[in-house]
């Protein structure tokens, strides 16, 4: 299991990345609209606040374990939700 720090990093470092790639499809794809790439933007950040909030507070009854299990779950979900969004822009 990551530590809490290495889990921030990498938490911070894949939503970096992700509206980095979202700003470059909308820059260099002709017909991205721009309600569309706002709105997987807002929704990269959205993400990005909601999980690092997360980390610091275990839910009382779950072990440690079992909830950043559960986290790191949920936020690979989401990371996937937004490339396909991204992917979506393109096409």
């Amino acid at each position: 299991m990551m530590n809490k720090r290495d889990l921030k990093k990498s938490i911070n470092y894949i939503c970096s990345e992700l509206f980095a790639e979202c700003v470059a499809v909308s820059l260099y794809e002709g017909n991205a609209k721009t309600e569309d790439v706002d709105a997987v933007l807002a929704s990269i950040v959205h993400t990005h606040c909601h999980y690092i909030r997360r980390i610091s507070h275990i839910e009382p009854g779950m072990k440690a374990k079992a909830y950043y299990k559960d986290l790191i779950e949920h936020f690979n979900k989401e990371v996937d939700n937004i490339i396909d969004h991204i992917r979506n822009l393109i096409g």
